[in-house]
């Protein structure tokens, strides 16, 4: 797997209108989410919709408190592995909203600003397929390849960046299991 021009060979392309300019540029870490539309149900094309405008707030109940976001993540990870690319890696995506995180130097505000959002298809207690972390291994190892200030050190959750609204991926996210599948190439 490797990243042309800011696409991930092999992703489906589902171009997002939620995007804008990064702007230093800079692309230096990676947001892991996860997310599942309606909540707890996986599969179709909920999540598509949502991250280009199209959901339909009468396709159920929990949709109307949703359906007006603009939101957005550069990469969906599917159960089954398949990888669905919304924006380039070079474009703002909009996935942490408001967010700060000690990089180790200092304390970032905005991540947004400089990092790349993938979504991992889930829910906070229901455990992640295998499939998922291989391909995330996969994606981050690109990513590693095409931009050098992403390492694994630079990898964190939305629950991180923004602890007072956010718990994703959750504590059924294995990041010991995923740092084993990043050793293998």
């Amino acid at each position: 797997m490797q990243c042309h021009d800011g696409w991930l060979d092999g992703a489906r392309r589902v171009p997002s209108p939620n995007v804008n300019e990064r702007p230093e540029r800079e692309i230096s870490a990676v947001v892991v989410h996860s997310i599942s539309l309606p909540p707890g149900q996986f599969g179709g094309e909920h999540i598509e919709e949502l991250f280009t405008n199209r959901l339909d707030p009468e396709a159920h109940p929990y949709f109307a408190s949703i359906a007006g976001l603009k939101v957005s993540a550069h990469l969906l990870i599917r159960r089954d592995g398949e990888c669905v690319q919304f924006a380039p890696f070079e474009a703002r995506a909009w996935h942490a909203g408001r967010s700060s995180w000690f990089d180790g130097h200092c304390l970032r505000r905005e991540l947004n600003d400089f990092s790349i959002g993938i979504e991992l298809e889930g829910d906070e207690v229901s455990p992640y397929r295998d499939t998922q972390y291989r391909a995330l291994a996969r994606v981050l190892h690109a990513l590693f390849d095409a931009y050098p200030e992403i390492t694994p050190q630079r990898l964190t959750s939305h629950a991180r960046i923004a602890p007072l609204r956010k718990t994703d991926p959750g504590p059924s996210f294995d990041w010991a299991y995923l740092r084993r599948c990043l050793q293998h190439r």
